[in-house]
């Protein structure tokens, strides 16, 4: 036999079932949303990974390629996210490796770029480049992101500084995309 509840009593019996309560909902989601560091780790990590692919891809000759004068070569281009994997994590109290050369001063990350290196020396300075951007945003507590530091003349919170970061690292992601298809090089993760 079939229960048959009439609408109007079904609706009684759904309105009186247990639910969350708006607080409890917006528990929930807060519990479930990661980090700012922790999203950033991870998209930091996904960039490296292919920004190092393409720094092997791309064949040692092709590093002093560069689109048009005044712009950068492919080899400068990795260069320059070296330099900036140091100078920004430098700012927020991240000191780069002294070898580097790198500090807090931007003339001193434009120094760095103009060092002479091989293919192979820049794979393995961009490695240990971005260790050092994992290793200083796993390092700063979440208290501090509303701090302010000063960069390029300007006011940023800490939290801004690694925006900044990351984005910085996919628009030359983006630009070495387009050197590396220039040179008739595919992406790694495209094939």
């Amino acid at each position: 036999m079939r229960l048959i509840i009439p609408c109007t009593t079904a609706f009684i019996l759904l309105a009186a079932a247990p639910r969350p309560t708006l607080a409890q909902q917006s528990a929930a989601k807060t519990a479930a949303a990661p980090s700012l560091s922790a999203y950033l780790k991870t998209d930091i990590e996904q960039v490296q990974q292919k920004i190092v692919a393409l720094a092997r891809a791309i064949p040692e000759d092709k590093y002093a390629w560069r689109p048009a004068a005044g712009v950068r070569s492919t080899g400068e281009v990795f260069k320059h996210v070296v330099s900036d994997n140091y100078l920004l994590p430098a700012v927020l109290g991240h000191p780069a490796d002294p070898s580097t050369g790198i500090t807090t001063d931007f003339a001193s990350a434009v120094a760095y770029e103009h060092r002479e290196m091989g293919r192979d020396s820049v794979i393995a300075a961009l490695q240990r480049s971005f260790a050092h951007v994992e290793t200083a945003l796993a390092a700063t507590p979440s208290a501090k992101l509303g701090d302010s530091v000063s960069l390029f003349g300007q006011s940023f919170t800490v939290q801004q500084t690694w925006v900044l970061t990351a984005e910085h690292l996919h628009e030359h992601l983006g630009q070495l995309i387009a050197y590396a298809r220039s040179n008739g090089v595919t992406p790694p993760w495209s094939k």
